[in-house]
């Protein structure tokens, strides 16, 4: 009890307070911008860490990573441009519900849902940090290509209207983290002799440019037609919190602990935890055809996972030192200049430290509700602003996010033929997200699977002769049969129907 009294001194400090809000609000306004992720907020916030108390320096960093991975579903909602990578997995059902003049329903969904997981990530980070972690760093190499498949599997659901077009968006993805030097062989793969593409492809100006350039694209190629189409109020973002927890409580369950499993294992981060979450609620939902269209039920699972990563990627953090994510990787450096080595060690010798980081986690989320409500009724503004003023901003943000990226104008360039393609591709039907997903996930499968063959000279009983890649073989396995299953009945129904006719 006077460790956590202790604790409670520590946060309650006003510096620590003031520093808090401050990194709030300047998470709220780089997730806000797209290009500018949540971990190059964190980045940014670094040099200034240097100059703060231990718990100030990590709360910090703890409120500005929260805030920035919320903050991202804003532009999304609005414009169809998502602040960050996470955001992207849903972008699609938040944007067409402010389409459809229900704004405020998909917003809402995001501010209370975030708040939500980040708190049930909390809570588990708390009570559970020790043997999670001790079962997040049983995995190995061929765990994590079994996880990646396992993630890959999310584009069928994602492209379940038409499963060859989500395959083709796919393997594209797959195709473009693939290109450059950055494989396990050292090897150029598609440079073209370009000096530049040898660094590869990054994801920040492909993701701006299929996003946010194919939307500046298409409002351009209307001629000016459907420019006020969307509407311009966005209502009470409280009004439907109550309904949303009646109607969703099995979906946020499971978004969180979806979420929390995905963050624990090293190098996984939000993004995947949104992605495989919207993909699984897709998968069990009574109307996945709705998914897309402006549904929210996806917004509530995927938006509640990738804040319960967040927290939980710091149990393999804080307990062994092994970074959960970019993120983490980022406060591991912190923790060891002010002196607090993460590890087992940290529990024992600065407890009140830990519990501190604890109330923190608590305090960011819940102050999230206030300053996403205020940030959202700032940015609702952004609706009365006519296209024809507003994209060209737009377009500045986008050119500024993608140089930023790697300080290059070959982001810029990367980002206009992306924007090309994101607008060819959705002008044929082609779904987004199994591309993005590709891109995200395709680096860690290759590296797993070429890890796994070296290790074991090329035996490949060795990804299924430990029993946790063997569960997790199982389980992709049975997925597969299902999907298989799913499609012979919907071809046979067809079939059936196609018979009625004619008869």
């Amino acid at each position: 009890m006077d460790v956590i009294l202790q604790a409670v001194g520590l946060v309650a400090n006003g510096n620590v307070i003031i520093t808090i809000i401050a990194a709030s609000i300047f998470g709220l306004f780089v997730g806000a911008v797209p290009g500018l992720t949540a971990t190059m907020a964190t980045a940014l916030l670094v040099p200034l860490t240097f100059f703060m108390e231990p718990v100030a320096a990590v709360g910090a960093i703890v409120a500005c990573s929260a805030m920035a991975i919320f903050a991202g579903d804003i532009p999304g909602a609005l414009l169809r441009i998502p602040g960050t990578p996470a955001s992207a997995a849903y972008v699609e059902d938040t944007y067409k519900l402010t389409q459809k003049g229900h704004a405020e329903l998909g917003l809402g969904a995001c501010v209370l849902f975030s708040a939500l997981g980040g708190l049930f990530g909390t809570i588990v980070l708390i009570f559970a940090a020790p043997s999670l972690a001790e079962f997040a760093v049983k995995f190995s190499s061929p765990e994590y290509f079994w996880i990646a498949l396992l993630g890959l599997t999310c584009a069928v659901f994602m492209g379940a209207s038409s499963p060859a077009k989500g395959l083709l968006s796919l393997f594209l993805g797959l195709t473009i983290a693939s290109v450059g030097l950055n494989n396990p062989a050292g090897v150029p793969r598609l440079t073209f002799g370009s000096t530049e593409m040898m660094a590869g492809i990054d994801f920040i100006p492909v993701m701006i440019g299929i996003f946010a350039i194919s939307e500046v694209l298409r409002t351009v190629l209307s001629g000016g037609e459907g420019w006020q189409q969307t509407p311009t109020v966005v209502g009470n973002i409280f009004r439907d919190w109550g309904g949303m927890l009646k109607t969703y409580w099995r979906q946020l369950l499971r978004g969180n602990i979806t979420g929390t499993a995905v963050g624990i294992l090293p190098g996984a981060g939000s993004d995947v935890a949104a992605y495989v979450s919207y993909a699984i609620s897709r998968r069990f939902s009574k109307t996945p055809e709705k998914y897309g269209t402006g549904h929210v039920e996806g917004v509530v699972e995927a938006g509640s996972a990738n804040n319960a990563s967040l927290s939980s990627a710091w149990v393999p953090a804080l307990v062994f030192g092994i970074p959960g994510d970019t993120m983490t990787a980022i406060v591991i450096g912190v923790l060891y200049v002010k002196g607090l080595n993460p590890g087992p060690t940290l529990f024992i010798f600065n407890p009140q430290t830990i519990y501190a980081v604890f109330l923190i986690f608590i305090l960011a989320n819940l102050i999230m509700i206030p300053l996403g409500w205020a940030l959202i009724k700032f940015s609702k503004n952004i609706l009365r602003v006519s296209k024809a003023v507003l994209m060209p901003l737009i377009l500045i943000f986008c050119i500024v996010g993608a140089f930023a990226s790697n300080n290059a104008v070959y982001g810029v360039t990367i980002m206009l033929v992306f924007g090309v393609v994101g607008y060819l591709m959705e002008e044929n039907g082609i779904p987004i997200a199994p591309c993005v997903l590709g891109i995200v996930i395709g680096p860690i499968l290759e590296k797993n699977l070429i890890t796994t063959l070296i290790k074991s000279q090329g035996n490949l009983l060795d990804f299924i002769n430990r029993p946790i890649s063997f569960g997790i073989f199982v389980v992709f396995c049975l997925i597969w049969v299902s999907i298989i299953v799913s499609w012979i009945r919907a071809a046979r129904r067809t079939d059936e129907v196609a018979i009625a006719k004619s008869g």
